[in-house]
């Protein structure tokens, strides 16, 4: 433990970075003295440390996430009935997120030591800090030890996938590169809570030539197609800011949503977190089974075999199958989370920006347009049906239910 001289010329060290991030403080008096929101500081520090030297797959940052915020709650959840227990609380949850991510994410330990001593320095020295730190700890190696293996590592992830023989409706590397197929290993990975990856695998996408397999390539021909005349600027618009990645596109709502729980008892806050990062995972893994069950050809490969041999999309279609849509599962799972854990709508509105549309900003009052504009954004960008987005939005919402109901799992 650090002697609180030691803590606290270390926490003068950090001001400046404290106080470029505002949201983390709220004022306590008409004094300069100020509160920190332990919860969204540890947040922060998440979201900045995995943004710095994260790994390249996204579903191993939600990992990460998962692990610390669920080694977070259980040792919140095991707060003494006796004693200064805020102290034990804010040290624990520091604890246990710091512990996970000076171990998943070692580059990044110099900073991460630093948070923990501007958090441990506002926290007067006893056995409240020190045995909540420690509780944190333990819970976190607890959780580290039973993901150890778990198949979420990025070359597992990214296992070697040899696609079938060319034909109708079958999935083949998709121009300009070719690349070989990614995220196939996640079929393969642990599950948080699914009992296994094809527990809420949807039916069939519709067959090559019906009705509504012909429906869904004409919308994604006619407004999909990079040089299309019936896309609107608007929808433009909305297929780049929604194009990155979902993980990062997710992370700013999913702290409004965790900076207006902020009455309620942090173990809840913090299970917010856990929660939404477990669903996303087991979400991440049930696409891919789904994907590669049914390895369905993505538009382009549709339509330039059969109808327009020089069609291309607005944007460049990633390297695995069609359906479901991976962005839509996400999008569906997080919905469900949100909704369930924090309500359908904000208190007020709240803007967030995108890296795949620098400078610009959308306005939100809830989380279901979220969903709906990632629907539309797929086929406006011309790399997934409609039928695709849909059967993602579904099988996200239900692996995040399954996650919510079984939640008590992760905690004990």
């Amino acid at each position: 433990m650090h002697q609180r001289s030691v803590r606290r010329s270390l926490a003068l060290a950090a001001a400046p970075a404290l106080a470029l991030s505002a949201a983390l403080t709220v004022p306590t008096s008409a004094a300069t003295t100020q509160q920190v929101d332990v919860a969204l500081e540890w947040y922060d520090v998440t979201a900045d440390t995995i943004t710095a030297a994260g790994a390249p797959t996204q579903v191993t940052n939600n990992r990460t996430w998962a692990i610390g915020w669920v080694a977070a709650t259980r040792a919140l959840l095991r707060t003494p009935s006796s004693g200064r227990a805020q102290d034990y609380r804010e040290a624990a949850l520091a604890g246990a997120v710091h512990e996970t991510l000076v171990t998943l994410v070692p580059a990044r330990k110099a900073q991460l030591d630093q948070s923990l001593s501007t958090t441990l320095a506002r926290i007067p020295d006893g056995t409240a800090e020190s045995a909540g730190l420690a509780a944190g700890r333990k819970q976190a190696q607890t959780v580290l030890a039973s993901r150890a293996e778990d198949g979420l590592d990025p070359a597992s992830v990214n296992a070697p996938f040899t696609p079938p023989p060319a034909g109708p409706g079958i999935w083949q590397p998709t121009p300009p590169t070719y690349s070989p197929a990614t995220q196939y290993g996640n079929r393969s990975a642990k599950p948080f809570l699914l009992t296994k990856p094809a527990q809420f695998r949807p039916g069939p996408p519709p067959a090559v030539g019906s009705d509504r397999y012909l429906r869904d390539l004409a919308e994604v021909q006619a407004t999909g197609a990079f040089d299309s005349t019936t896309r609107t600027q608007a929808q433009t618009d909305t297929a780049t800011f929604w194009l990155g990645s979902s993980y990062v596109l997710y992370t700013a709502p999913l702290r409004v949503a965790l900076a207006e729980s902020a009455r309620k008892a942090l173990v809840e806050r913090a299970k917010l977190v856990a929660l939404f990062h477990v669903a996303s995972v087991d979400t991440q893994i049930a696409t891919s089974d789904t994907k590669y069950a049914y390895q369905s050809w993505r538009p382009i490969t549709a339509i330039r075999a059969t109808d327009d041999p020089d069609w291309t999309p607005l944007h460049t279609t990633p390297a695995h199958p069609d359906y479901p849509s991976g962005h839509n599962t996400y999008s569906g799972a997080a919905e469900q989370v949100l909704t369930s854990l924090v309500g359908g709508r904000t208190a007020k509105p709240y803007t967030i920006g995108s890296p795949s549309a620098p400078g610009v900003t959308r306005t939100y009052t809830g989380w279901h347009q979220l969903t709906t504009e990632n629907v539309d954004a797929r086929v406006w960008s011309g790399i997934h049906t409609r039928t695709a987005d849909t059967a993602g939005v579904t099988l996200g919402r239900q692996v995040a239910a399954n996650a919510l109901r079984e939640a008590d799992r992760l905690f004990r």
